[in-house]
């Protein structure tokens, strides 16, 4: 799949390799009208992923995501009433499951704004593309695109596939990998570890539809929230693969495990609204009722991560058993990140260690590795290098104080650590460090006591300092034997962050 984003340089007027052809790319070049007039597919190549190529036009460049079937799906899927299925304005509302394709015209996205206002609504169809939100949006709306699309550039593809030679280190900037992606970080990334895990060929996954899943991932996360959005879940995503390569980890997990760890990170927080659990809550929303208030997002997250996983039919191909018993332990992964849970499976954690009596040939105990593993990747924010979990502290405190605004507007208790008047970003992060993510790492280290552990808990303690810089009261001691009003404050608030914090 390489060659979807690299296109080999070719003058215009030479045929397409043999050997170009015969790969599973979804590259063609024509000479067709208009972004939403392309023509059938069918009628350009039968195969799957083929590359065609006409030379008399020299502008056009359409890329093509063909799928196994080109069958129009009327029927809705439906999974849970959680899953359904979201339309964009101007689209016409059809499933997923149709396999549109994305037709890019370089010549209509810098035409000016009047060209994109003719083109016919009805014609437009859902987009499977990497760009599907920006594009879209700005050609319907008939804005002129101030910026261009760095869709297929080379250079931007030849950073960040060096930034993947070191997926696996701690350092790595999720932030700057987004950037050089276009803003599909989540997509790249999980399928490059897909691949070097070599998950896509013991299970035999069809690229397409690995390609299709993932994408319908990233966008089912809300880019609008700070924090909880599709980069969040690719930096734990590359969290989780870190672990994953801990010495433990490496020698004890199968491939079954791997894969689900991986899927698990990628989807942990999928369609998160921006909001804590209590405010689901108390707003008498219909998540709350449908999962009766217990583990509200986190069983969102997981029925529309299977909502996607069937959509796609990414494991048709497995047996029924298979892909159902992939599903419930996607679930149990996904609902251990549950944070109103979290002394629930730490407290397990710290006895099994305590007893040394993890044993890693036991699928069960590496299901609950797994499980310990994601939830560190979870809120391992605070772990990072100070670069790194400023701006990880700096959004999600953003979010927080959001909610506390909504909350004002609706004239609602506002939830703890929400209120932007009462907290500073410094004593959220100092309290949510002191209270949940030490104890975690400490157990997390006693389990794999290795560099990394040992590098986690450094970048910890210095970000903690950092923080107590910018909060000097929150350190700081009062005099005449009297408790510290700052620190008192402090636990109470800092103890609500296992009982429904907005990171849940």
């Amino acid at each position: 799949m390489e060659l979807c984003y690299q296109l080999p340089v070719l003058p215009l007027d030479r045929p397409v390799p043999k050997h170009v052809l015969s790969r599973r790319g979804a590259i063609s070049f024509s000479s067709s009208s208009s972004l939403f007039g392309a023509p059938d597919p069918r009628q350009l190549s039968q195969r799957r992923g083929a590359i065609s190529y006409d030379s008399s036009d020299q502008t056009a460049l359409y890329i093509r995501m063909l799928a196994v079937t080109n069958k129009t799906i009327k029927s809705s899927f439906v999974f849970t009433p959680d899953v359904r299925v979201r339309s964009q304005v101007g689209f016409e509302p059809e499933r997923r499951g149709s396999h549109p394709y994305l037709g890019v015209d370089f010549r209509t996205l810098h035409s000016r704004a009047e060209s994109a206002g003719s083109i016919p609504a009805r014609r437009i169809r859902r987009l499977f593309s990497f760009q599907r939100h920006l594009l879209s949006s700005r050609l319907l709306r008939g804005a002129p695109h101030l910026n261009p699309l760095h869709i297929l550039d080379e250079d931007y593809c030849g950073q960040a596939k060096c930034m993947l030679e070191k997926v696996g280190s701690w350092n790595f900037d999720i932030f700057l990998f987004d950037r050089l992606t276009n803003g599909n970080s989540l997509v790249f990334l999980t399928f490059h570890l897909l691949s070097q895990y070599g998950l896509i060929e013991l299970f035999q996954l069809d690229m397409v539809k690995v390609r299709r899943f993932l994408v319908l991932v990233q966008e089912d996360y809300h880019n609008q929230n700070p924090y909880h959005n599709a980069v969040h879940a690719a930096d734990v995503t590359q969290a989780m693969h870190c672990y994953l390569r801990e010495p433990k980890l490496a020698q004890s997990l199968t491939s079954f495990d791997i894969l689900l760890g991986l899927l698990a990170a990628a989807t942990h927080d999928l369609d998160h609204p921006g909001v804590n659990q209590p405010f689901l809550i108390k707003t008498n929303h219909y998540l709350a009722a449908l999962y009766r208030n217990t583990s509200v997002l986190e069983n969102h997250h997981w029925r529309s991560a299977v909502g996607l996983l069937r959509e796609t039919e990414l494991f048709s191909h497995l047996p029924a058993e298979d892909s159902l018993s992939i599903e419930r332990q996607l679930g149990s992964l996904i609902l251990a990140t549950d944070i109103s849970r979290q002394n629930e499976y730490l407290s397990r954690f710290r006895t099994h260690l305590d007893e040394n009596d993890l044993n890693l040939g036991n699928a069960s105990h590496r299901h609950f590795v797994l499980q310990m593993a994601l939830k560190c990747a979870d809120i391992c924010n605070p772990c990072r290098p100070w670069e790194l979990s400023k701006q990880w502290s700096e959004k999600v405190t953003e979010e927080f104080f959001h909610q506390g605004d909504i909350e004002k507007k609706l004239k609602l208790e506002i939830s703890p650590l929400c209120d932007s008047e009462a907290n500073t970003i410094a004593s959220v992060q100092i309290g949510f460090m002191t209270y949940v993510v030490e104890p975690l790492f400490a157990e997390w280290a006693r389990f794999s006591d290795t560099r990394l552990s040992q590098t986690m808990l450094g970048h910890l303690g210095l970000n903690k300092a950092s923080w107590s810089t910018m909060e000097p009261e929150a350190s700081g001691s009062s005099e005449d034997g009297e408790s510290d009003p700052a620190r008192s404050s402090e636990e109470p608030s800092s103890r609500a962050l296992t009982q429904g914090s907005p990171e849940s």
